[in-house]
């Protein structure tokens, strides 16, 4: 059945819970984030029985205006969502999976296969927490070890200790101690680093001297990105440690656009610098959130990216569902080798298709993203019908 027989006659909106597997501490500027949240599922119908759901955070009147229209007219399997229905883009892409019988992956190209490789993004500050009576490192080998027996194999650090928390020479100390305990306890995982842009590059040079020969996978966000910076950066991990990746773009600087835009909430002129960084050797992987900017801009930005010899792994903190989003994007148009893993899950929303083993994410070969949701969970509910 073709897109253009189905026109949307319903749209009902979900509010779940989330749950993290044990409280999330700081970064180097901000926190806690807690144990819990909230979730917005939207679930769309059109007037042949098919259904799609997916992640969608909008007022109610900013997607009721779509009751009526033709899915055709939304959606396009190659391209994505229009830029008006921007703020349904997950749950489109569900929808349009569910009515062609393809998996998002596959309808995105399916340019790499359905399994990727995951890093939790859920080790904070815990050694900090609480501030009043801090736990020490210990705490963060137990949070490495609860996510490693989850099914991570893969560990990404927050480091800026001395950015807010700490005495700045004593925060980078502990940032050089917690990476090489980790390290030491898990010495066949990939470890990667993300100082929230909490370092200078001199202090951060200092740290990753202390820390070389932990085989760092990748740096995020040492400090606020400059090209003379990012230079420097350059040369002193040619120098040091060549197969470390520069990561960054999840917070750029300055980035204000508002959906519905044609890239979510970054702006072109950021995107094209990125390219160039990119194209100059700067930047090796960018970090565009999944759910801040889109699937549908991802599918257009990716072969820019790769094109100016970009990774992609787009962003997935804080929801466990953008994880999924992540994974299908990087399976759907290649060109990632890992991505974010929140460890955690939506109370009501079964991902049960989805595998998570040695640090391994495999999806499955079902139509859509391949989600349901138990109503019975629903903590709130809207319905376009009852407007």
């Amino acid at each position: 059945m073709s897109l253009d027989e189905h026109k949307i006659t319903r749209i009902e909106s979900f509010t779940f819970r989330r749950e993290f597997p044990r409280y999330m501490g700081h970064n180097a500027k901000a926190g806690p984030h807690g144990k819990t949240g909230f979730e917005k599922i939207r679930r769309i119908h059109t007037n042949q029985g098919a259904s799609g759901i997916g992640r969608s955070a909008s007022p109610d009147e900013s997607v009721y205006c779509f009751i009526g229209c033709s899915v055709e007219n939304l959606f396009d399997p190659a391209i994505g969502t229009v830029v008006e229905a921007g703020f349904l883009d997950a749950p489109l892409h569900d929808l349009a999976g569910h009515i062609l019988q393809q998996p998002v992956w596959k309808m995105m190209g399916a340019r790499a296969d359905n399994s990727i490789e995951i890093y939790t993004g859920g080790i904070y500050f815990d050694d900090l927490d609480p501030l009043g009576s801090p736990r020490g490192i210990d705490a963060v080998l137990e949070a490495c070890q609860q996510d490693f027996e989850a099914g991570h194999a893969h560990f990404k650090l927050k480091i800026g200790r001395g950015f807010k928390f700490m005495e700045t020479s004593k925060g980078d100390q502990r940032d050089i101690d917690v990476t090489r305990v980790v390290r030491d306890a898990f010495p066949n995982s990939k470890i990667l680093i993300d100082a929230n842009d909490g370092y200078t590059l001199p202090r951060f040079r200092r740290y990753f001297e202390a820390v070389s020969d932990c085989e760092i996978y990748w740096v995020e966000e040492p400090f606020m990105e400059t090209v003379e910076d990012l230079e420097a950066l350059r040369a002193f991990l040619n120098d040091i440690s060549p197969q470390t990746m520069i990561a960054d773009f999840e917070s750029r600087n300055g980035r204000n656009e508002q959906p519905p835009s044609p890239f979510g909430r970054w702006r072109a002129d950021h995107l094209a610098e990125l390219y160039e960084l990119g194209s100059k050797g700067l930047i090796d992987v960018a970090l565009m959130d999944v759910g801040s900017m889109g699937l549908t801009a991802w599918r257009k930005v990716m072969p820019l990216l790769e094109a100016n010899g970009i990774k992609g792994s787009p962003h997935a903190w804080d929801a466990p569902l953008k994880t999924i989003y992540a994974a299908q994007v990087n399976c759907g148009l290649g060109n990632g080798e890992i991505v974010e893993g929140v460890p955690g899950l939506v109370v009501g929303v079964d991902t049960s298709t989805y595998t998570l083993k040695n640090g391994i994410l495999t999806l499955p070969d079902r139509p859509g993203f391949s989600l349901s949701i138990d109503e019975s969970q629903v903590l709130e509910y809207s319905d376009s019908g009852s407007n």
